[in-house]
């Protein structure tokens, strides 16, 4: 099983990728975290990408992901190649990342999307401020319905963040969804409104409702 975990920065998903990888492991299934190679990159580098250096970044991320699932072990995706393709759209107007990075997205069984209630903090070098933060968040969930590829967006903070992505994987496993979005008819889980804001507010409502 792949499981990729997206979203805008400072939204907690190497923090969930490192939670959900130690909570699926059990005695008969391996699960590994394919880490996000950006992170590395800038640390190593002390600087940003350019433009130039975007689509050896994603395909970096690629063989991560790649390398591990040769071995025959489900991976939990610390980002994917799409967020690249995003930043590459918003930061340098490059659209040419997309249709690799969609063709990759569509190769996971469940693609989790980190909501933005975490509030925003500095972190160095890979995080612009909460504006790019929201910029960031809405053009992802566009790109995702636009190639219709179906995702979960994860709210919660501390553990119960970690317990929604669970149920999100529990309910997978027990109902799983084409790969291919042309398997069925895909549906839009709120056809009237694609706003993160009025989103969360539902979301907050269903689990007081527990």
């Amino acid at each position: 099983m792949r499981i990729a975990i997206l979203g805008a920065e400072c939204t907690g998903k190497t923090t969930l990728a490192q939670a959900l990888t130690s909570r699926l492991a059990t005695r008969t299934t391996s699960w590994a975290l394919a880490a996000e190679y950006l992170r590395d990159w800038c640390n190593q580098h002390q600087r940003t990408p350019t433009r130039a250096e975007q689509h050896t970044i994603a395909l970096a991320q690629i063989q991560r992901v790649e390398a591990l699932a040769v071995r025959g072990t489900s991976v939990v995706a610390d980002t994917a190649p799409l967020m690249t393709a995003i930043y590459s759209d918003i930061l340098f107007q490059d659209s040419s990342l997309y249709a690799a990075a969609v063709e990759h997205q569509r190769s996971y069984d469940l693609t989790l999307v980190t909501g933005t209630d975490l509030p925003w903090v500095a972190d160095g070098l890979q995080r612009d401020g909460a504006a790019i933060r929201a910029t960031v968040d809405r053009k992802l969930r566009l790109v995702l319905q636009a190639h219709r590829i179906d995702h979960t967006v994860i709210y919660g903070l501390g553990e119960e963040r970690t317990q929604n992505a669970l149920e999100s994987v529990a309910h997978h496993q027990k109902n799983p969804l084409p790969r291919s979005a042309h398997d069925t008819d895909w549906r839009w889980s709120c056809d009237s409104c694609s706003d993160p804001e009025c989103e969360h507010r539902l979301f907050s409502r269903l689990l007081s409702a527990r």
